[in-house]
């Protein structure tokens, strides 16, 4: 280790504050543990080793990509390290290399067990000859004719390289007046192709990958000429970029989407991953021609981009190897049998749902039903990410057809879902929906929803608000929660807030609503000063926030100064945390949690004790600047007593789980939770799924 590499981790060291990229990475690695995970089944293992390349991908298109538009426009950065953009560059590509080095390690691992498990990965040269001639005979019929060899010398320039595809740089050698010449011939594999050609072998299936079929065939793309070489490479372009936004939201901010989506594809590489000693004439060429150096190469010498895994964990053969959930079970609040008419339920009742314990199916029916009922007069819905195949697309239209006024905000910078969102805004547009696209300046996060309903001689408005998207396939892999109800409070405030973030009034206050970019930042910070004072007092205090990522500085300041007061903070932050607990003088009383594990916790959920009589919020936020500044967020106060409690339990159920926690260091480095001596083992992920009145129970987090 030189002297600048201890100056950087002394630096660190030093800081209050943890790196938001650096402790991105160790969320990866918490996923990564699950991987190394002996007692998880294979094909569990195999999908969390997947997730943790698509995570990879994304950080590196968006995080190490915001990083390079500081570095190549010579703009200043500090990190929360304290360091500069260059230092910082270093010590986070050093620290990506290790975790891919520990992904392939740990890939090495599983390979043992996968003939146990009926399968196994070859090259083309490990088959029969039967089987060969097969590989052959695909190739011929199928790749073959989608392959375009891609020249690059004096004659043709450069082409253009397709992000995260795999692309083998062929390079060959000629001799032109006794002379001998290599150049170089870019071939792209269509994306459209299977990762893997399957050979069913017996009770056994071969998975073939599908650039070895082209390796193994390759001498037919070069006739005649002699191949030095054949490197295979996957590139990923910086997918990080900013809308020049006006006031007016029309369809020309949409011809602006839609147009940055294509420069996307021609981001400046951040990151080339290559086969183990790829031709130096190769690297050369690809380092100049897009200005990156040995940090951004990543070496591998196994299979290249493990997302590919998919088509053998999801692969019909192997269905009975994939752990199943439990059914979903009803909520506390929401009886067997009651969301069969919850028109007539929710007049009378809250609900809150926990899912994916609780299923996702009582909010998708009751949109169903409020499109064909002839009571409804209108649905106004915020639309973040959708399903393919959406239902709730599908009940928008119907309801539209149907006359009723359907207004939706579709946020078309939902980051890769714009083109998804723009095309699904389109056609709710032609069937006669009033479509928004998106907000000024801010990305519309917030998930919400109401139903207008004409009930005699008065109308009812029916809410929904949550944490979670409206997609019916992410609500049975991502923790979140909902509330539904028709309280006149709540229905003002959505009411307000929907004529806000459409039209251009200026909001009210809210009495259940707390929203950003209004004041959620300072009303925040107002409810955990009110817990420093309690606690100056002699008072209990004690905060419980569970959220995806904690970054706001701010907010992690009045964290610090509640510690230093007494006050009792446990925080339970699935991803970023860049807040450091646990240092003597600074955060004593602050302990970190975070929860990887089966399912993607995504709820939002906030406890301040006040004296015993506890504020609870739910809703879209993190604690993140870009959640305070830069997004339309809702958080809504549970008022009512039993889903209160509920919303509590919840909280506590988080605080015992000692199966999927992971405990954050004051060094900003994770260990596993251990059951303490004579604590029985605790896993939210089946417990949540235990429907009893303990959910109902009065507790106290303190």
């Amino acid at each position: 280790m030189n002297n600048t590499t201890i100056k950087a981790s002394e630096q660190i060291r030093r800081s209050n504050y943890i790196s938001r990229d650096l402790s991105w990475l160790r969320f990866n690695y918490r996923v990564l543990d699950l991987v190394r995970n002996p007692a998880t089944p294979l094909f569990e293992r195999l999908k969390f080793l997947a997730i943790t390349a698509s995570n990879a991908d994304e950080f590196f298109m968006i995080r190490v990509g915001s990083l390079y538009n500081y570095i190549d426009y010579g703009k200043e950065r500090i990190d929360y390290s304290g360091l500069r953009e260059l230092p910082f560059r270093k010590k986070l590509l050093d620290f990506a290399h290790k975790f891919v080095s520990d992904q392939y390690q740990t890939y090495e691992e599983l390979r043992p067990e996968f003939e146990k498990q009926g399968f196994n990965i070859c090259k083309v040269g490990e088959l029969t000859e039967s089987e060969q001639s097969k590989a052959e005979a695909f190739f011929m019929h199928t790749v073959y004719p989608l392959l375009t060899p891609m020249v690059y010398d004096s004659y043709h320039g450069f082409p253009l390289m397709m992000n995260q595809l795999l692309i083998f740089g062929v390079v060959t050698r000629t001799t032109e007046e006794t002379k001998q010449q290599s150049r170089i011939t870019f071939v792209q594999i269509p994306n459209n192709l299977s990762r893997f050609y399957e050979i069913q072998r017996k009770n056994k299936i071969i998975f073939v990958p599908i650039e070895e079929v082209i390796r193994h065939n390759m001498g037919k793309l070069f006739r005649n000429v002699e191949i030095d070489s054949v490197n295979l490479f996957r590139i990923t372009r910086n997918g990080d970029f900013t809308l020049e936004e006006s006031d007016d939201m029309d369809q020309d901010f949409v011809q602006e989407v839609k147009q940055k989506l294509k420069t996307r594809k021609k981001g400046r590489v951040v990151r080339l991953e290559t086969e183990q000693a790829p031709s130096g004439y190769m690297m050369k060429i690809l380092k100049e021609r897009w200005s990156i150096d040995n940090a951004n190469v990543f070496s591998v010498d196994q299979l290249l981009d493990f997302k590919g895994l998919w088509q053998i964990i999801k692969h019909p053969q192997f269905s009975n190897k994939i752990k199943k959930s439990p059914a979903p079970v009803p909520s506390p609040s929401l009886p067997r049998g009651a969301s069969e008419n919850l028109f007539e339920f929710l007049k009378d009742h809250d609900v809150l749902l926990h899912h994916p314990y609780n299923s996702m199916e009582p909010i998708v029916s009751l949109l169903e039903k409020a499109a064909e009922d002839p009571y409804v007069l209108g649905i106004k819905q915020t639309i973040y990410r959708l399903a393919d195949n959406s239902r709730v697309t599908a009940a928008l239209l119907k309801a539209a057809e149907n006359g009723k006024h359907v207004s939706a905000l579709f946020e078309v910078k939902a980051r890769f879902d714009e083109e998804r969102n723009i095309k699904e805004g389109e056609k709710l547009e032609k069937a006669g929906c009033f479509v928004i696209y998106g907000i000024s300046k801010y990305k519309t996060h917030t998930k919400m929803m109401m139903i207008i309903r004409k009930e005699g001689e008065k109308v009812t408005r029916y809410i929904h608000i949550g944490s979670g998207n409206y997609n019916e396939q992410t609500s049975r892999q991502y923790t979140d929660i909902s509330l539904l109800t028709t309280d006149e409070v709540y229905a003002h405030d959505v009411s307000e807030f929907f004529n806000v973030i459409t039209g251009h009034s200026y909001p009210e206050n809210y009495e259940y609503l707390i929203t950003a970019p209004k004041d959620m930042r300072q009303q925040l910070i107002e409810l955990i000063r009110r817990e420093t004072h309690n606690a100056a007092q002699g008072l209990p205090a004690g905060i419980v926030i569970k959220i995806n990522s904690l970054e706001d500085k701010e907010v992690m300041d009045e964290f610090y100064n509640a510690s230093q007061a007494g006050v009792q903070i446990r925080l339970i932050v699935r991803g970023i945390c860049c807040l450091r607990p646990g240092r003597e003088g600074l955060s004593e009383n602050i302990q970190v949690s975070s929860i990887v594990g089966e399912y993607l916790e995504h709820a939002r959920l906030f406890y301040f004790h006040n004296n015993g009589n506890p504020t609870v919020l739910g809703g879209s936020a993190d604690i993140m600047v870009r959640s305070f500044e830069r997004r339309i967020e809702a958080l809504f106060h549970i008022v009512n007593d039993e889903l209160k409690r509920q919303a509590i339990n919840i909280l506590r159920y988080n605080l015992m789980d000692n199966q999927n926690a992971y405990i954050m260091r004051e060094d900003g480095s994770y260990i596993k939770r251990q059951p303490a001596e004579g604590e029985a083992s605790f896993n939210i992920h089946r417990e949540f799924y235990k429907v009893d009145l303990e959910m109902r129970e009065e507790v106290n987090l303190f």
